[in-house]
């Protein structure tokens, strides 16, 4: 599936994503250039999901690493089990071991806890990993510096073991929801692309995708007013999963198009704030929900042009 950018597009929509030639171009140019990916944009628009649908794709495993204020060393590349060594301790004084003997082995990869890092560079199936290291800019920036060796020679020393290295070089995803800026250093080593909310063409393709049994006209008109939240003054816009989210709430109350009542009775599906809901509340949804019916009838859905991707 990386012989051709088209091939990664239908790949992904195969995958039952929506990935646009910008996206497409960026992966097969990592997998080509052997350089980590990092991704770039508003929670909810979809970054996360292109490591997972990349793992499907290539048919590696997904091996993902959360990021997180604090997050050290040892929690993202390995451990010693101390309580199994200390077992064996016990283990090799009863069996009456020479004092010499006795833990001479402790130090060795049948006691090491393998965390992401470690476990993706160790890899050794068909298919080269996944390494999904999401929402990197929680971490600190210790943990940056870190990740740059890694990424770097896709090897690490382990002092009681020795150097350990890739045995396939794993495709890197590196996600950022910009709650701080990334180092430059860092991000000179991947391939940079901006994930954005989607075009209401878009969205409205990646809603049918994942929703294949959503009425039209609904898909069209939550695409609609998906759009009007998004260019008004909230502290957190709607993402595209906010957008599946709501969808799947209609389909489950057997709703086939949006009015006013039914928007504001599942506000919690789009806002996760009560000021937002509050806002949306004050702006009108009267009219938020007439301009999006209107929009709908006046773009036929079924034109939708879903290959619009490969323009």
């Amino acid at each position: 599936m990386i012989e051709s950018i088209e091939e990664v597009q239908e790949t992904f929509v195969e995958q039952h994503y929506i990935a646009d030639r910008a996206l497409a171009t960026t992966i097969y140019l990592a997998h080509h250039l052997k350089k980590p990916i990092f991704l770039e944009g508003e929670p909810g628009v979809g970054k996360t999901e292109v490591a997972k649908v990349l793992a499907g794709a290539t048919g590696g495993n997904l091996i993902r690493l959360q990021c997180y204020e604090g997050l050290d060393v040892n929690s993202a590349l390995y451990e010693w089990n101390y309580t199994k060594q200390i077992l064996q301790l016990r283990i090799d004084e009863v069996q009456g071991m020479d004092k010499e003997q006795i833990g001479a082995d402790l130090f060795s990869e049948e006691f090491l806890l393998k965390r992401p890092l470690l476990e993706a560079i160790q890899a050794d199936g068909a298919a080269p990993p996944v390494l999904l290291i999401d929402e990197v800019d929680r971490s600190d920036s210790e943990f940056e510096a870190f990740l740059l060796e890694i990424l770097s020679d896709f090897q690490i020393t382990i002092p009681e073991i020795g150097t350990i290295r890739a045995k396939h070089i794993p495709y890197v995803v590196l996600t950022s929801n910009r709650t701080r800026e990334i180092h430059e250093a860092l991000k000179r080593r991947c391939l940079y692309q901006w994930i954005d909310y989607p075009s209401v063409e878009k969205e409205f393709a990646i809603v049918k995708t994942k929703l294949p049994h959503i009425d039209d006209m609904l898909a069209q008109q939550l695409c609609n007013l998906m759009r009007v939240f998004r260019e008004g003054d909230y502290y957190k816009k709607p993402g595209v999963a906010e957008t599946l989210d709501w969808g799947l709430a209609l389909i489950a109350l057997g709703k086939d198009g949006l009015d006013p009542a039914i928007v504001d009775e599942t506000l919690g599906c789009i806002f996760k704030y009560q000021d937002d809901i509050q806002r949306a509340r004050e702006t009108g949804l009267d009219k938020m929900v007439d301009g999006a019916r209107s929009d709908s009838e006046a773009n036929d859905a079924e034109k939708a042009d879903w290959r619009y991707m490969r323009g």
